[in-house]
């Protein structure tokens, strides 16, 4: 009878443990995110997300970062050595993430986080069906960029003359351009491309901008986010409206921001993860783009600028900085 009681309290306790997949001898699923630089993810929510889904880290799920730190160059050794370690799914954070995680394997299931166009950039065949081992979230709608100078210009109607700031090692700059040279004549610009990968490139940019006597500044999506809030600032300081990527960069000093909300991004880019982890095969799991578009304004920098930012503006922001 003894015997019997203690195999029961064995049995309850291994019930008990078994709820982490460490204890019941199981390998706990790996998360890898790839990413260049730490400051173009947002782990809490991503973290967050999970966890509302039933994920506990270091119970039953572990993810790990790698991340390069801001050197692009870097991006493909760091997904050799993560593919060494076979983890269960890559995220892989941006266009250069994405690209470096998918010519290093072709079998780990890969999520692509905030990426651009994953068609025009030859990551998948298709939107509804990768047919690959890659899925994940956009970040861009294909006019994006011609709506972002648009708004610029509701606030700033005398833009004539648009410095756009970029990264030239960034894939996705071809098709915001793209987009740019197709609608400049409609929206009654002219532009000239300031390419930049520091801040001596972004302050030397800055200079030849005012040189070349540019009314506004437009920051174009992809890598530079750490030099989005030092644009803003100098574009201010120097009588410069400025068209950014995030409301880090509005609350520096920029006029305004519109793009991808990528909280919402984020948040989605778990349930990919999530789906993959539960045995879905990103082949069949349609990629994801962009429904949420996120318009900060800051009135006090209009004001310095000596701009009105008119009712119809305000009304379709989603925050104003006062």
């Amino acid at each position: 009878m003894g015997t019997l009681k203690n195999w029961r309290v064995v049995f309850a306790i291994f019930g008990v443990l078994c709820g982490s997949q460490v204890a019941c001898g199981q390998q706990m699923p790996r998360v890898v995110v790839l990413t260049p630089a730490q400051t173009q993810w947002i782990p809490k929510i991503f973290h967050e997300t999970l966890a509302g889904l039933g994920y506990r880290e270091g119970v039953n799920l572990r993810v790990d970062v790698v991340s390069a730190d801001g050197k692009l160059d870097r991006l493909r050794k760091l997904a050799d050595d993560a593919v060494r370690t076979a983890p269960n799914v890559i995220v892989a954070v941006n266009t250069p993430g994405t690209q470096a995680a998918a010519d290093a394997t072709s079998t780990i299931p890969i999520v692509s986080a905030a990426v651009g166009d994953p068609v025009l950039l030859g990551f998948v065949k298709s939107i509804a069906r990768p047919e690959r081992n890659i899925t994940g979230v956009a970040n861009m709608a294909g006019d994006i960029t011609s709506k972002r100078i648009a708004l610029l210009k509701e606030v700033a109607p005398s833009v004539r003359r648009v410095a756009v700031f970029l990264h030239p090692d960034e894939p996705i700059v071809a098709p915001q351009m793209k987009d740019i040279e197709a609608s400049a004549g409609k929206l009654g610009i002219e532009y000239r491309t300031f390419p930049m990968r520091s801040t001596d490139d972004l302050l030397r940019s800055m200079r030849q901008a005012v040189e070349w006597k540019a009314d506004a500044v437009l920051r174009l999506a992809g890598q530079g986010f750490a030099l989005g809030a030092d644009t803003g600032r100098l574009a201010t300081e120097r009588r410069l409206p400025s068209m950014l990527m995030s409301k880090r960069d509005v609350e520096a000093g920029g006029l305004m921001s519109y793009f991808a909300d990528h909280r919402d991004l984020f948040a989605r880019i778990a349930m990919q993860v999530d789906r993959i982890l539960k045995s879905a095969a990103p082949r069949d799991l349609p990629f994801e783009l962009p429904t949420r578009f996120e318009l900060i304004v800051n009135t006090r920098t209009a004001k310095t600028l000596g701009l009105e930012v008119t009712s119809s503006v305000l009304a379709r922001a989603d925050e104003v900085i006062e």
